[in-house]
């Protein structure tokens, strides 16, 4: 059975409230080493650089924790953000409360950290998901439980792994939010993907307009086929919708064939005529 760390109690059970500000003891940041479960992979500069400013007046108000290593060090279970900040602000020591920790509990609270902060952007969120779920064999319900959240929740948002790269960093970088994401996730052929994702991008498209995007090209995908095609023709047709951004369909006829381009709007079809055209000119 999994072991059950408690994650309902949050910082609280990290940082107990009765202790006086003077029995925090101050380790040196050079003996401390970074979270290796730390869920969240980007840290805004900006905000590094504000929290630094902050800490310089007014020094550290709240710990970080930590547990201490074999090697007689220590290792950071909670407060990244803080540890960044005062190192930029020039600190030698940061208050810090030790505790003993084990991985899977060290990994779930630096989840639930960020989460209660709202630190970690969508895909990181998953990410830690996955971990826990991987690392320590739970259930999506176990994870839902763990941290708060519903099963539909915990599943949804690992959903977003299963997009493509281009579409997880649009998510991670802020160009579109997971709604979209999800949305896209239904395209499950790569160059569809990348295609709407830039479509969405470009034209700045709600959740609602994406869905209703995806909803169009997932029904002409395979409609207008009456049966199989050769390997080379199947790469010729994944190639044509990668160079248009569109679906592309090839057809076999007795006498030939067909070559079948999608559009879903007058600016749609402009922008194929001007890809269409600079090749045609290229060519000449």
């Amino acid at each position: 059975m999994a072991k059950t760390f408690g994650l309902g109690r949050g910082l609280d059970a990290l940082i107990p409230r009765s202790a006086p500000a003077t029995d925090i003891p101050e380790i040196p940041l050079e003996r401390i080493g970074r979270n290796p479960h730390q869920p969240r992979s980007r840290f805004d500069d900006a905000e590094t650089a504000e929290l630094a400013a902050s800490i310089t007046l007014h020094g550290v108000l709240q710990p970080i924790v930590v547990r201490a290593t074999a090697a007689g060090g220590y290792e950071l279970i909670a407060g990244e953000r803080r540890l960044r900040a005062a190192r930029v602000a020039g600190l030698t020591h940061i208050p810090a409360v030790v505790r003993e920790s084990a991985d899977g509990e060290q990994l779930e609270l630096a989840l639930v950290e960020n989460l209660q902060r709202q630190d970690l952007n969508a895909i990181e969120e998953a990410g830690a998901y996955r971990e826990l779920i991987d690392r320590f064999e739970l259930s999506h319900e176990e994870v839902a439980q763990k941290v708060g959240k519903s099963r539909v929740a915990i599943s949804n948002a690992l959903r977003l792994l299963e997009l493509s790269p281009e579409t997880r960093e649009a998510i991670a970088d802020g160009r579109i939010s997971e709604g979209h994401g999800r949305a896209l996730a239904a395209l499950t052929v790569p160059e569809l993907q990348h295609a709407a994702l830039a479509i969405v991008i470009e034209r700045h498209l709600s959740v609602r307009q994406t869905e209703e995007l995806v909803r169009r090209r997932r029904d002409s995908t395979g409609s207008r086929r009456a049966g199989p095609i050769s390997g080379d023709l199947a790469d010729l047709e994944s190639q044509l919708r990668g160079l248009l951004a569109t679906r592309v369909g090839i057809v076999r006829t007795r006498r030939g064939g067909r070559l079948v381009i999608d559009f879903y709007s007058d600016e749609e079809l402009d922008r194929l005529h001007a890809i269409i055209a600079r090749g045609v000119g290229g060519g000449a």
